[in-house]
């Protein structure tokens, strides 16, 4: 199926279906609005935890010679 050559047949078929489901869905009526509670924040702590790396890069021969 040479989907460049139906590209049109697809396209009206989706806004029919796009059609289709806005008049189905316009006749529900809105669900009731409901109150939500308040949600409080935890704290936030006071120092952030750092992780600092301090080792040195592999050389090229060392990258080699772990990946034999």
């Amino acid at each position: 199926m040479n989907i460049a050559k139906n590209m049109e047949a697809i396209f009206i078929a989706a806004v029919v279906l796009a059609g289709a489901a806005s008049i189905a869905t316009a006749a529900v009526p809105a669900a009731p609005a409901t109150v939500a509670k308040a949600v409080k924040a935890a704290p936030a702590a006071t120092a952030m935890p750092v992780v600092t790396i301090t080792a040195k890069r592999l050389s090229a021969a060392e990258k080699a010679a772990l990946a034999n």
